[in-house]
């Protein structure tokens, strides 16, 4: 009976088995070859070049002044055209006599060496053209438009360490003006400015152009700048006695501001920017990031060897990852290095004129924003720094657009952000700080730049 049961089992086990499979093959079988789902990768190496930066619209949160002689990245040198600010709604007292007058300069941190000597000069902005606060203006605008340099207001030399203020938010330094321009200054304590008249004084005193003449190795960022205009005035009190007259005198002064009301021009020189690039062209594994406006890197997407490396054969392609991988090349550990930048955007360069210019927004079609990454390298325990994008909605918009050339051309931007009390992004712009990054190319040996895609076809 054992024997017999034993041999049952086996012929039922035999049977069902056969069936299962017979059944997997019919289903096989009766699915159509063309209704087969496909999921695939691809993976694709990206065409890239330095490219120079020539300008950017100058709309800085701070302001950066000083020269700072870099031999991997350039020489930089940065100054400002500033507007000041009357007081509006005030007015001086009948009999006020002016004193003396200075220019504060406070700035919340510093790139470079603090021990460093520099000469910042200040000048009038005396061409008689001022700035329309709503217009656009060039990191690389022309001073002489604006200053021909003749009337100097000020100037020292100093370093970063003498400052006259040292508190936990920012530091200052002051700039005696000259009497000649205090005395100059005077008529404008007869006078009374209101909202709508506040533009006669920019008609009037243009503004400044504050520089460095001297000084190679350190970069103030500067928070704010105001003009302080000492001055005094009297009248007659009565003496104890009731019968006697004593005349008071009252020191004060009155604040002109650079402020968020009026304009401020940052521009930026990088004058051996070509020697540069011709330094980091003739190593083609590496390519190069380095604000404020001096080298981008270019980055060429070959989108009709995408298309044809994504093909479905026929049926509806779906783009399900698509990342684009940037890798840090090296990390400079030198004392005065520059960081590297925080946040990357990554634009098409048919969109980056505008997107700059009308302050738009970053989109996943047209403008990709993110935040530098790391990860440990499992086999030798070094960190590496990565940038990474993640293009899907941008190339399947592209693949639907039936006018999508050949190649797709993205730069590449190091930018500052600002935010609201949300948290959520209301402004992109470019970065106006010293920050540079070398980046590993389409060449590189080890890391080259890669998309890699998961795609399917149904």
């Amino acid at each position: 009976m054992k024997f017999n049961s034993y041999l049952l089992f086996l012929l039922i086990s035999l049977f069902t088995a056969s069936c299962t499979d017979t059944l997997t093959e019919m289903g096989s079988q009766i699915q159509p070859e063309g209704d087969k789902i496909i999921v695939d990768t691809a993976t694709l190496n990206m065409n890239t070049e330095n490219i120079i930066v020539p300008y950017m619209y100058s709309r800085p949160d701070s302001l950066m002044l000083g020269t700072f002689v870099d031999y991997t990245y350039g020489t930089t040198y940065a100054d400002i055209l500033t507007q000041l600010q009357p007081p509006v709604d005030i007015s001086f007292p009948a009999n006020a006599v002016p004193d003396s007058a200075k220019l504060i300069m406070y700035y919340y941190s510093w790139f470079g060496d603090k021990y460093s000597p520099m000469e910042v000069n200040i000048y009038e902005m005396n061409k008689g053209k001022t700035f329309n606060f709503t217009g656009l203006y060039r990191s690389d605008i022309d001073i002489n438009e604006y200053s021909d340099k003749n009337i100097k207001l000020g100037g020292r030399i100093f370093t970063v360490k003498d400052a006259v203020i040292t508190r936990p938010d920012s530091s200052a330094i002051e700039f005696p003006l000259s009497q000649d321009f205090v005395q100059r200054f005077s008529p404008e304590l007869k006078k009374r400015y209101t909202d709508d008249t506040a533009n006669d004084f920019h008609k009037t005193f243009n503004g400044i152009y504050i520089t460095t003449d001297f000084g190679s190795a350190s970069m103030l960022y500067i928070r704010t700048i105001l003009m302080r205009y000492y001055f005094h005035y009297t009248y007659k009190t009565k003496a104890a006695d009731g019968v006697t007259d004593s005349t008071v005198v009252i020191k004060t002064y009155m604040n002109y501001p650079a402020n968020e009301e009026v304009r401020q021009i940052n521009r930026f020189q990088h004058p051996n920017v070509t020697k540069i690039k011709q330094n980091f062209d003739a190593t083609p594994e590496i390519n190069a990031v380095s604000a404020p406006a001096n080298i981008y890197t270019k980055i060429n997407m070959p989108f009709s060897k995408l298309k044809a490396k994504t093909n479905v054969n026929g049926k509806t392609r779906l783009i399900n990852r698509a990342v684009l991988r940037v890798d840090v090349a090296e990390i400079d550990k030198n004392k005065l290095a520059q960081p590297l930048p925080s946040s990357m955007l990554l634009i098409k360069e048919s969109e980056y004129e505008d997107f700059f210019s009308k302050r738009e927004l970053p989109t996943d079609t047209t403008a990709i924003l993110t935040s530098i990454s790391y990860e440990t390298d499992k086999d030798t325990d070094e960190t590496i720094y990565y940038y990474s994008f993640n293009l899907a909605k941008l190339i399947t918009k592209e693949l639907n657009n039936t006018g999508t050339q050949e190649d797709i051309n993205f730069i590449l931007v190091p930018v500052s952000l600002l935010y609201d009390g949300n948290k959520s992004i209301i402004e992109v712009k470019p970065q106006n700080l010293m920050r540079a990054v070398k980046i590993c190319s389409g060449t590189h040996s080890k890391r080259p730049m890669k998309l890699n895609v998961v795609y399917s076809g149904f």
